[in-house]
Protein backbone atom coordinates (compact mmCIF):
# COMPACT_ATOMS: atom_id res chain seq x y z
CA UNK A 1 0.00 0.00 0.00
CA UNK A 2 2.30 2.44 -0.87
CA UNK A 3 -0.34 5.21 -0.70
CA UNK A 4 -2.64 6.00 2.50
CA UNK A 5 -5.53 3.81 2.48
CA UNK A 6 -8.93 5.01 2.52
CA UNK A 7 -9.71 3.03 5.99
CA UNK A 8 -8.45 3.96 9.08
CA UNK A 9 -5.00 2.36 10.78
CA UNK A 10 -5.08 0.97 13.86
CA UNK A 11 -8.94 0.85 14.66
CA UNK A 12 -11.06 -1.65 14.50
CA UNK A 13 -13.75 -2.14 12.15
CA UNK A 14 -17.24 -3.53 13.83
CA UNK A 15 -18.61 -5.76 10.94
CA UNK A 16 -21.85 -7.21 11.47
CA UNK A 17 -21.69 -10.38 10.23
CA UNK A 18 -20.49 -12.12 6.96
CA UNK A 19 -21.68 -9.65 4.70
CA UNK A 20 -20.04 -6.96 6.36
CA UNK A 21 -16.88 -8.78 6.58
CA UNK A 22 -16.58 -9.48 2.79
CA UNK A 23 -17.56 -5.63 1.81
CA UNK A 24 -14.72 -4.64 4.61
CA UNK A 25 -12.41 -6.95 2.49
CA UNK A 26 -13.65 -5.69 -1.21
CA UNK A 27 -12.41 -2.10 0.51
CA UNK A 28 -9.34 -3.38 1.42
CA UNK A 29 -8.64 -5.12 -1.65
CA UNK A 30 -9.02 -1.94 -3.97
CA UNK A 31 -5.65 -0.58 -1.93
CA UNK A 32 -3.44 -3.68 -2.69
CA UNK A 33 -0.54 -2.92 -5.05
CA UNK A 34 2.08 -5.76 -6.12
CA UNK A 35 4.47 -6.47 -3.16
CA UNK A 36 1.99 -6.13 -0.44
CA UNK A 37 1.60 -8.36 2.51
CA UNK A 38 -1.53 -8.78 4.35
CA UNK A 39 -1.53 -10.92 7.52
CA UNK A 40 -4.34 -11.79 9.07
CA UNK A 41 -4.85 -13.51 12.56
CA UNK A 42 -7.81 -14.27 15.04
CA UNK A 43 -9.02 -17.72 16.61
CA UNK A 44 -10.06 -20.45 14.54
CA UNK A 45 -13.10 -19.53 12.83
CA UNK A 46 -12.66 -15.85 13.03
CA UNK A 47 -13.34 -15.18 9.58
CA UNK A 48 -9.75 -15.24 8.40
CA UNK A 49 -10.47 -17.08 5.41
CA UNK A 50 -14.09 -15.46 4.72
CA UNK A 51 -11.78 -12.16 4.30
CA UNK A 52 -9.19 -13.71 2.12
CA UNK A 53 -11.71 -15.23 -0.28
CA UNK A 54 -13.53 -11.94 -0.31
CA UNK A 55 -10.50 -10.34 -1.76
CA UNK A 56 -9.54 -13.09 -3.61
CA UNK A 57 -12.96 -12.25 -5.91
CA UNK A 58 -12.54 -8.59 -5.47
CA UNK A 59 -9.15 -8.67 -6.59
CA UNK A 60 -10.68 -10.83 -9.98
CA UNK A 61 -13.20 -8.72 -10.13
CA UNK A 62 -11.17 -5.73 -11.04
CA UNK A 63 -8.80 -7.65 -13.20
CA UNK A 64 -12.20 -8.33 -15.07
CA UNK A 65 -12.54 -11.81 -14.69
CA UNK A 66 -14.01 -14.97 -12.32
CA UNK A 67 -13.00 -16.90 -9.70
CA UNK A 68 -15.80 -19.45 -9.07
CA UNK A 69 -13.95 -21.72 -6.11
CA UNK A 70 -11.06 -20.00 -3.83
CA UNK A 71 -10.67 -22.98 -1.20
CA UNK A 72 -8.75 -22.62 1.84
CA UNK A 73 -5.16 -23.59 1.60
CA UNK A 74 -5.07 -25.08 4.89
CA UNK A 75 -3.92 -28.32 3.61
CA UNK A 76 -2.13 -27.39 0.54
CA UNK A 77 -0.85 -24.39 2.52
CA UNK A 78 -0.75 -22.25 -0.20
CA UNK A 79 -3.14 -21.43 -3.43
CA UNK A 80 -2.40 -19.30 -6.20
CA UNK A 81 -4.59 -16.88 -8.16
CA UNK A 82 -3.28 -15.31 -11.63
CA UNK A 83 -5.88 -11.96 -12.35
CA UNK A 84 -5.22 -9.30 -15.07
CA UNK A 85 -1.49 -9.06 -14.71
CA UNK A 86 -0.77 -9.53 -11.29
CA UNK A 87 -0.28 -12.83 -8.88
CA UNK A 88 -2.38 -13.28 -5.41
CA UNK A 89 -0.52 -15.59 -3.10
CA UNK A 90 -3.06 -17.14 -0.25
CA UNK A 91 -1.56 -19.23 2.07
CA UNK A 92 -2.32 -20.63 5.45
CA UNK A 93 -0.50 -21.26 7.62
CA UNK A 94 -2.31 -23.12 10.35
CA UNK A 95 -0.43 -26.63 9.72
CA UNK A 96 3.24 -25.19 9.52
CA UNK A 97 5.55 -26.50 11.54
CA UNK A 98 8.46 -23.72 12.12
CA UNK A 99 8.46 -20.56 10.25
CA UNK A 100 11.80 -22.24 8.05
CA UNK A 101 9.16 -24.16 6.42
CA UNK A 102 7.51 -20.98 5.17
CA UNK A 103 10.80 -20.47 2.73
CA UNK A 104 10.02 -23.43 0.90
CA UNK A 105 6.59 -22.44 0.09
CA UNK A 106 8.40 -19.73 -1.76
CA UNK A 107 7.25 -16.77 0.45
CA UNK A 108 10.14 -14.48 -0.21
CA UNK A 109 9.25 -14.47 -3.60
CA UNK A 110 5.68 -13.95 -3.15
CA UNK A 111 6.64 -11.07 -0.96
CA UNK A 112 8.43 -9.53 -3.97
CA UNK A 113 6.36 -10.17 -6.90
CA UNK A 114 2.33 -10.21 -5.76
CA UNK A 115 -0.03 -9.43 -3.35
CA UNK A 116 -0.10 -11.86 -0.48
CA UNK A 117 -2.65 -13.06 2.05
CA UNK A 118 -0.93 -14.87 4.90
CA UNK A 119 -3.77 -16.49 7.67
CA UNK A 120 -2.29 -17.43 10.75
CA UNK A 121 0.26 -15.22 9.65
CA UNK A 122 1.33 -14.82 13.46
CA UNK A 123 3.12 -18.32 13.13
CA UNK A 124 5.68 -16.42 10.34
CA UNK A 125 5.81 -13.35 12.06
CA UNK A 126 9.56 -12.84 12.05
CA UNK A 127 9.54 -13.45 8.37
CA UNK A 128 6.65 -10.76 7.76
CA UNK A 129 7.91 -7.71 6.07
CA UNK A 130 7.77 -4.19 8.32
CA UNK A 131 5.47 -2.61 4.84
CA UNK A 132 2.76 -5.72 6.34
CA UNK A 133 -0.80 -4.63 6.82
CA UNK A 134 -2.27 -6.40 9.77
CA UNK A 135 -6.01 -7.26 10.50
CA UNK A 136 -6.72 -9.34 13.54
CA UNK A 137 -10.43 -10.88 13.16
CA UNK A 138 -11.75 -11.62 16.06
CA UNK A 139 -15.63 -12.68 17.31
CA UNK A 140 -17.98 -10.28 18.10
CA UNK A 141 -21.00 -9.07 20.24
CA UNK A 142 -23.27 -11.89 18.17
CA UNK A 143 -22.59 -14.79 16.66
CA UNK A 144 -22.20 -13.37 12.97
CA UNK A 145 -20.33 -10.62 14.06
CA UNK A 146 -17.11 -9.96 13.96
CA UNK A 147 -14.46 -6.97 15.28
CA UNK A 148 -11.20 -6.37 12.53
CA UNK A 149 -8.28 -4.45 13.87
CA UNK A 150 -6.27 -3.33 11.42
CA UNK A 151 -2.00 -2.06 11.31
CA UNK A 152 -0.84 -0.17 8.85
CA UNK A 153 2.64 0.19 8.57
CA UNK A 154 4.02 3.68 8.93
CA UNK A 155 1.10 4.06 11.49
CA UNK A 156 3.63 4.56 14.63
CA UNK A 157 3.10 1.50 15.48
Amino acid sequence: MARSPSFAADTVRHLTDEAATESFAAEVARELETGDVVALSGDLGAGKTVFARAVIRALAAAAGTHVADVPSPTFTLLQQYDLGGRTVYHFDLYRLGDAGEAWELGIEDAFADGICLIEWAERIEELLPTRTVRIELAYGPTKDAREARVVVPGDGT
